[in-house]
């Protein structure tokens, strides 16, 4: 299996409901460095899996959502606890609509096998969310 990953980061501000958050129950910030690996098994007529300018463009517009805002006050995530496992999961299904649209190449839907989005919240701690394309 062949793969290419794209990285980004950024940067929100949020708060996470339940005792065991602890001082995190309240308004904090937090970086997220955020790879997004595309797979397939076989390489495209040009060698690529994926072109990295659209990989890249997509995963930057997807963050551009909720770059420098507090996810509590955004209706995308009303009512949910926006963790690090849930916004690896947020924009692993926002990036396969985008693949699915065909904004990442018209064939891109049917080439790739899967995609995995890690979110590295500090340089000990990190969540990730893999599926099928299809």
């Amino acid at each position: 299996m062949y793969s290419l990953t794209v990285s980004d980061h950024v940067m929100i501000a949020h708060s996470l409901r339940g005792e065991v958050f602890g001082p995190a129950q309240q308004v904090h910030g937090a970086t997220f460095v955020v790879e997004v690996e595309f797979r397939r098994s076989s390489l495209d007529e040009f060698g690529l899996v994926v072109d990295i300018g659209l990989a890249s463009d997509a995963l930057r517009s997807i963050l551009a959502r909720f770059d420098y805002r507090n996810l509590d006050e955004l209706p995308d995530f009303a009512g949910k606890n926006t963790t690090t496992e849930f916004m690896a999961g947020f924009i692993f299904h926002a990036m396969r609509e985008k693949i699915v649209a065909g904004e990442l190449g018209p064939d891109m839907a049917e080439a790739l096998a899967s995609l995995k989005v890690t979110l590295r919240e500090t340089p000990r701690a990190w969540a990730s969310f893999e599926g099928e394309i299809r």
